[in-house]
């Protein structure tokens, strides 16, 4: 099975889908889009993904797949070794809350789309940008932190000791953190456990500065 994934190299959720796709052992096509030039607003990608986001994930028979936590869904559905997600359900809800802090309470509010909001409808210039993107990465990461720090579910990675659905999240994040000076060190968890998804191929290959369109 050949798949494209189209995906740009500093978008987190771009990020979350390469470790997957990594972890999984399958390889893809790479096919790049540079947001702030509107690529992904083009006819053509727009009749893949009506949204016009990434990534988006084209399966060999034309199928588009989208939404990186739905698309990651289906990697673990689909190809079960190694899972992203715990056999027992109080782990899968408790993976997947830690995942959607991530996804669901910082990203939404940080996107490119959303900070090129605030600049053309508010005038919030480099400084308040980075500002808005601290306040709700901070408020997220404080509550990450006591997440980890207060479960037994906590091991070498943020549920035991694989990296799974929740580690896939973290990683992206703190990546797109590095763009606004945010210091992990705040996090000791957090910035422990990034430090040991660092060390592995599948998400050293992921890291966006190891992609083909880094600029």
């Amino acid at each position: 099975m050949t798949l494209k994934l189209h995906n740009f190299f500093r978008s987190s959720t771009s990020t979350r889908l390469r470790a997957a796709l990594n972890l999984k052992g399958l390889e893809y096509d790479y096919i790049p889009y540079a947001l702030r030039k509107g690529e992904t607003r083009t006819p053509g990608y727009l009749a893949k993904n009506p949204q016009g986001l990434v990534p988006s994930l084209e399966r060999e028979d034309g199928t588009v797949l989208t939404q990186s936590l739905a698309i990651i869904e289906w990697l673990d559905e689909t190809h079960p070794e190694p899972a992203l997600l715990p056999t027992d359900a109080d782990g899968r809800a408790r993976v997947r809350a830690l995942a959607y802090m991530l996804a669901c309470e910082i990203h939404p509010l940080n996107n490119l789309r959303v900070l090129f909001r605030l600049g053309d409808q508010f005038g919030a210039d480099d400084a308040a940008q980075k500002e808005w993107f601290t306040h709700w990465v901070t408020l997220t990461f404080d509550a990450f932190e006591t997440a980890l720090t207060d479960s037994t579910g906590t091991g070498t990675f943020c549920h035991g000791d694989a990296p799974g659905l929740a580690d896939i999240c973290l990683y992206a994040q703190v990546w797109n953190n590095k763009r606004f000076d945010i210091p992990t060190e705040n996090w000791p968890t957090i910035a422990r456990i990034f430090t040991e998804l660092d060390k592995l191929p599948a998400f050293q290959k992921a890291a966006p500065p190891n992609q083909p369109d880094a600029v």
